[in-house]
């Protein structure tokens, strides 16, 4: 053991086992982006479309699933249960980035979005509250960009975070895997 290992036992636990430090990264890194999220909401009120909601369905799994992984591997869990798990967080991020680039490709108009966030808006519910619900309701369309940087929305930015995530996780499961 080298003097560096013996005096950081917990990083040299990290770089020995890959599959606690991927889960970990993986957890962060979505642990942060939702902090990020919550932020350009609640914060600077950038009110989320209904295909930003969904993207953050990846986050809200990969931040536990990254953490259960992460303490498995710590407690030297089998390996299959390891390679399942950094599996999924693998599956998830993929799907997030192919959700992200759908957005995005929305938002740059290559294709058409969902009709109930960039299409037309054709239900005013009763004609009695039609002007009582103009009021109050607040449209947040898919197809348009509420906030850009280095020319890549929130969407864009989803896809390169997905992909960071899902790079990192398939690091993990294929050293877990040679182990």
């Amino acid at each position: 053991m080298t003097s560096y290992a013996a005096a950081h036992p917990s990083q040299s636990r990290l770089s020995a086992n890959p599959a606690l430090s991927a889960a970990l990264a993986v957890a962060l890194i979505a642990a942060v982006t939702l902090a990020g999220a919550w932020f350009f909401q609640l914060v600077l009120g950038i009110v989320p479309c209904p295909l930003c909601l969904e993207q953050r369905y990846a986050y809200y799994l990969a931040v536990p699933l990254g953490l259960l992984v992460a303490l498995l591997a710590a407690k030297g869990a089998p390996r299959q249960v390891l390679l399942a798990g950094l599996a999924l967080l693998v599956l998830a991020a993929l799907a997030n980035a192919w959700l992200g680039t759908y957005h995005a490709g929305v938002e740059w108009k290559f294709w058409q979005g969902p009709t109930d966030c960039s299409g037309p808006v054709v239900d005013f519910g009763k004609a009695g509250s039609l002007l009582d619900r103009l009021d109050t309701v607040k449209v947040v369309r898919c197809d348009e960009v509420q906030w850009r940087f280095l020319g890549l929305s929130l969407a864009g930015y989803n896809v390169l975070i997905s992909l960071a995530m899902a790079s990192i996780a398939a690091w993990g499961l294929v050293l877990t895997r040679r182990a």
